[in-house]
């Protein structure tokens, strides 16, 4: 499946280092799961944690599920031995840490040579080069870091995250701009439910593709708000149908509801759909 037509609602972080936890995250119902290696894995649990992910990886089990490795960063003594490994362990990408500028990426991909790269966008220079991050020919996926950023930023917590909104519309921007993956940041309350869920249905207004996540009980909600709803499919189907319609009659637009249809509305329509689809698939 292409990277950009498949779901991305529920991307749970998993520490690499836990084998209980490695083995648990096989069942959940997770679109993506980011394996670990960075600040999840203690200090002294940094080179164990490498063969303890690997030897899982190897195992499998993990389904459909997309595969994600994030590693120490480069400038640290574990990123270049976790870059290796990584490059090795059948992932499906690797998500580099901290990432300032697409020299960052060059870098990671110098060692991990055409294995698919992430990056965590969780730093003020990442942000004013979001565009240019976003244009590297490696890259795949954004995961916003909005801990790591709200602490560079020196903000106060807002329900509304008002003081990370700059931030995360750059980062928006250069993702839709270049036809990127997306992911929000994580909500660190994990047992509010109902939080969680305003969150999620901001970043989904905004357009993101999915939450990041820290523990399983948030997966329900996450892949509740990230994908359409009854009513947006059944108003989908209903506009393809007036629109097609229309056009057999000869018009250019359609009216559902008591709003206007036109090509734009459709194709929104259609990517509805082959959400919809595609979310089933993983779920069959």
């Amino acid at each position: 499946m292409d990277p950009r037509q498949r779901p991305y609602r529920s991307v749970l972080y998993i520490p690499g280092s836990k084998p209980r936890a490695l083995d648990k995250a096989r069942g959940l119902p997770v679109d993506a799961i980011i394996f670990d290696l960075e600040d999840a894995v203690s200090l002294e649990e940094k080179e164990n944690a490498r063969e303890t992910l690997a030897a899982a990886l190897t195992e499998g089990g993990y389904g459909a599920r997309v595969k994600i490795v994030r590693i120490n960063g480069l400038d640290t003594k574990w990123g270049r031995a976790d870059a290796e490994a990584a490059a090795k362990m059948g992932a499906d990408a690797i998500l580099l840490p901290k990432v300032d500028s697409p020299a960052d990426l060059d870098a990671l991909a110098e060692i991990t040579g055409d294995t698919p790269l992430w990056a965590m966008m969780e730093t003020p220079r990442g942000m004013l080069n979001a565009a240019a991050i976003a244009a590297h020919p490696k890259l795949q996926g954004m995961v916003m870091g909005t801990n790591d950023l709200a602490k560079e930023l020196q903000t106060r917590f807002r329900p509304d995250r008002l003081p990370l909104m700059a931030g995360l519309g750059q980062c928006l921007l250069a993702a839709k701009a270049e036809g990127k993956i997306i992911v929000d940041g994580v909500y660190n309350a994990f047992k509010d439910a109902d939080g969680l869920k305003v969150e999620c249905d901001q970043g989904r207004d905004m357009g993101m593709d999915g939450k990041t996540l820290i523990h399983p009980a948030q997966v329900d909600v996450a892949n509740a708000a990230f994908a359409p709803s009854e009513a947006e499919v059944d108003l989908a189907r209903r506009q393809i149908a007036a629109f097609e319609e229309a056009e057999a009659a000869g018009q250019g637009v359609a009216v559902v509801d008591g709003k206007i249809v036109e090509n734009l509305h459709v194709a929104t329509a259609r990517e509805i759909l082959a959400k919809a689809d595609a979310i089933s698939a993983l779920a069959g």
